[in-house]
């Protein structure tokens, strides 16, 4: 048996920590310590977003584990006020070329700083492609260490948040970031 399928086998690690915007249920694969999934609800919906791709081929058990303790540090870190902790989590989710280009970009907007769609497709290679853009953020499997919070719609207002616009803008004004009322 290789260490590829013995890895497989192993059931993914979770745990769920308070920090602001609410409660984080985490998802990470054993095989390389990556987040593959994380957000504000419950394990059940989480689990529902992965696919084989995600996990391997086959059902993978889930267990509660003390092995993500290097994620929850990050995540206790951040809620303490050192915004950066959740950069350098590993994660991993897959999509398109251009999807993990602009996921990619989302990372490095720092905390405190925000962007529009329009924007983040810019940095992304595509100006034109603000739909995509949003779609990278609607189809974010790990936030908030893929931080897709902070896209803004152009004219500054808040936008959408698949997991409310309360959680955005408390992880927001966590930040420091001055939102209007």
């Amino acid at each position: 048996m290789t260490n590829q399928v013995a890895a497989s086998r192993q059931p993914l690690e979770t745990a769920s920590i308070c920090i602001p915007g609410g409660e984080l249920t985490i998802v990470v694969d054993p095989a390389d310590g990556a987040v593959i999934a994380s957000g504000f609800t419950s394990l059940a919906a989480l689990l529902e977003l992965l696919t084989d791709t995600d996990v391997g081929r086959g059902q993978r058990k889930v267990a509660a584990s003390a092995a993500i303790t290097p994620v929850l540090q990050a995540c206790r870190s951040y809620a303490r006020g050192d915004l950066a902790a959740l950069d350098a989590v590993p994660v991993r989710q897959t999509g398109g070329p251009f999807i993990e280009r602009a996921r990619a970009e989302l990372r490095g907007i720092p905390a405190g700083q925000t962007d529009s769609y329009a924007g983040l497709a810019t940095r992304a290679g595509r100006p034109a492609a603000v739909r995509a853009a949003g779609q990278a953020c609607a189809t974010n499997k790990v936030a908030p260490f893929v931080p897709c919070h902070r896209i803004l719609r152009s004219d500054g207002s808040l936008g959408g948040y698949a997991y409310g616009l309360p959680v955005k803008r408390a992880l927001l004004i966590h930040e420091g970031v001055e939102l209007p009322d």
